[in-house]
């Protein structure tokens, strides 16, 4: 085993390899993520707010139900407990909000641990660099006037590639990180906008009283 570790590079390149596979793991378990909750065409957030727009929050409904898309299931429930009119509008507002917070935190679900190997990945490769170093220069040391040059360059060559390592691990991980962060502001945001539209609609008195989506079942 010790073997192994010293042929790869010693204790630090094995640890920055581990930290390598665990970002990779990261990224696909996001990627799943990403894919399973991607909406249906006829039921995106886009096209339920049209329907918004067109007042008809009945086809709203009916789009999001069945919905994969923890987003559109929201604009959905949004609707229906405002239409309802079983709890105060500050209350229903309380309610929606506590969800679209549940469903903001899943936007970056992953992206902690993906932020912590880009940060220490080149910190743990210079780290494995001065230790590489110090050996290297304690050989000298006790060489004295016999020191073999190959055998020097040897161990600074060793030493160095821990740097190499932690930067060619926390590189890809940093720019794939601030693209699954950049992707989760702005879904954020898009939440929040649509949030707004539902809450705009239903502040019209019109629109306060429209039948729940148990009537529209009903009717």
């Amino acid at each position: 085993m010790y073997a192994f570790i010293d042929s790869i590079g010693g204790p630090v390149v094995a640890i920055l390899l581990g930290f390598s596979l665990v970002a990779t793991a990261m990224i696909l378990l996001k990627f799943i993520q990403i894919i399973l909750q991607l909406p249906a065409k006829n039921g995106s957030p886009a096209q339920l707010i049209k329907c918004l727009q067109r007042n008809e929050p009945k086809q709203l409904i009916l789009l999001a139900q069945g919905q994969r898309s923890s987003y559109s299931q929201l604009l959905g429930r949004s609707v229906d407990l405002l239409q309802q009119n079983t709890l105060s509008i500050q209350d229903a507002h309380s309610e929606i909000a506590r969800q679209a917070r549940s469903l903001t935190q899943s936007f970056y679900f992953y992206l902690r641990p993906l932020e912590v190997i880009a940060t220490l990945a080149p910190l743990l490769g210079l780290f494995g660099t001065v230790l590489g170093m110090i050996e290297a220069f304690k050989a000298m040391e006790a060489a004295g006037s016999q020191v073999d040059p190959a055998v020097l360059s040897g161990g600074i060559w060793q030493a160095l590639l821990t740097t190499a390592v932690g930067l060619g691990v926390a590189i890809p991980v940093s720019l794939i990180h601030s693209v699954f962060e950049r992707r989760a502001e702005q879904k954020t945001h898009q939440l929040q906008n649509d949030l707004g539209q539902v809450f705009t609609y239903f502040a019209s008195p019109t629109n306060s009283k429209l039948p729940s989506v148990e009537q529209l079942s009903a009717s």
